[in-house]
């Protein structure tokens, strides 16, 4: 009778995410662009060098996670408290052969709610140190927007 493995490749091509030991790990500067209307900032907004107005910095670690990250938002700024308030996270990053920033979407949380997203670690979704962070808050009472992959401009 023939054995079969059940592992995929991509699980073997996985690395497991080594913990941070952040007694004896530097953190790192997170530099996190907020918006307060539910959209990320557009690209030409950090072009040339320049980088939206919005700016919160955050030492952490790799291994910090997006409801990590929210808690520490949720400080600075007491009306994104509020329950069901919903966080956008992206990552930009530059792209040197263009000389642009692109973002790319890594994951959601929600004020008050346990969601897929709390879990996701800096590490967990590629990001590099240097990238910045963005991050697009919308109020409770106003539904998230579209993706930007789905918007239709």
């Amino acid at each position: 009778m023939a054995v079969e493995s059940r592992v995929t490749q991509e699980e073997i091509k996985k690395e497991p995410e080594k913990p941070v030991d952040r007694e004896k790990t530097c953190p790192l500067l997170l530099r996190v662009f907020t918006t307060n209307n539910g959209r990320h900032h557009r690209m030409d907004e950090f072009a040339r060098g320049n980088v939206p107005a919005s700016e919160l910095q955050i030492y952490t670690w790799m291994d910090a996670t997006l409801k990590e990250l929210t808690s520490l938002v949720k400080e600075v700024f007491p009306e994104a408290r509020k329950k069901g308030t919903h966080f956008s996270f992206a990552t930009v990053f530059p792209e040197p052969m263009r000389q642009m920033y692109r973002m790319k979407d890594i994951g959601n949380t929600v004020s008050g709610r346990k969601g897929p997203g709390d879990s996701l670690t800096l590490q967990s979704q590629r990001f590099q140190i240097g990238d910045y962070l963005d991050i697009a808050i919308t109020p409770p009472n106003r539904a998230p927007p579209l993706p930007m992959r789905m918007r239709p401009y």
